[in-house]
């Protein structure tokens, strides 16, 4: 009696062990990350985040913002500001872009800029891509060729990084950060077109 009890609860624990990791992926779902933002200053005693998408749920969704132009006297000046934060499937994905752009009373000048982010899944594997894609940048009257994670140094203590690029993934996460430009001075700090992402796959 006592043995066929025993090997019935030995067939059980086997099968709660056997099929637990399956229960534990089946519940397993891939989750997004992201946002995406136009415009963000803090310089000069002003704080502004203009056409910010917010974060992304981890639900995934489409989140998008536009702003016509914005003018932050002296510090900074745009048109056409558009932001759009996206996951679903096996993708995460955000862009930002901005059009006649000028910061800090002409130092630095762009007809457009834009930057693009995507955390992807294959399989249970993560990977990320990014690039920001700049028309006509000039910086202290030089044009500058634009290049990942590229340093500018300006007058008056001012540094500009072109396509500032960070990111990190292994295994089953991804996480990417793209500025296609960052300014940042005394009290000065500017980000023009920021998108990130990130996923977590099943």
């Amino acid at each position: 009696m006592n043995t066929k009890k025993n090997a019935t609860i030995a067939i059980c624990l086997t099968a709660i062990l056997a099929f637990s990791p399956l229960a534990g992926f089946a519940q397993a779902a891939t989750t997004f990350s992201g946002e995406a933002v136009a415009l963000r200053a803090n310089a000069l005693g002003i704080s502004a985040s203009v056409s910010d998408t917010g974060p992304l749920p981890s639900s995934g969704g489409n989140l998008s913002t536009s702003v016509a132009s914005v003018n932050l006297v002296g510090l900074a000046s745009a048109d056409v500001l558009k932001s759009t934060a996206s996951g679903s499937g096996t993708s995460s994905q955000s862009q930002s872009s901005v059009a006649n752009l000028n910061l800090l009373g002409g130092l630095i000048t762009a007809d457009v800029v834009k930057s693009n982010s995507s955390a992807t899944c294959s399989g249970s594997t993560a990977s990320t891509s990014g690039n920001a894609q700049i028309v006509n940048l000039v910086a202290a009257g030089q044009t500058i060729t634009v290049a990942p994670n590229l340093a500018v140094s300006l007058p008056g203590g001012i540094s500009l990084i072109v396509d500032e690029q960070t990111s990190s993934s292994g295994g089953n996460t991804g996480s990417i950060t793209v500025k296609a430009l960052h300014v940042t001075g005394p009290s000065i700090d500017i980000v023009v077109a920021s998108a990130h992402s990130d996923i977590t796959c099943s």
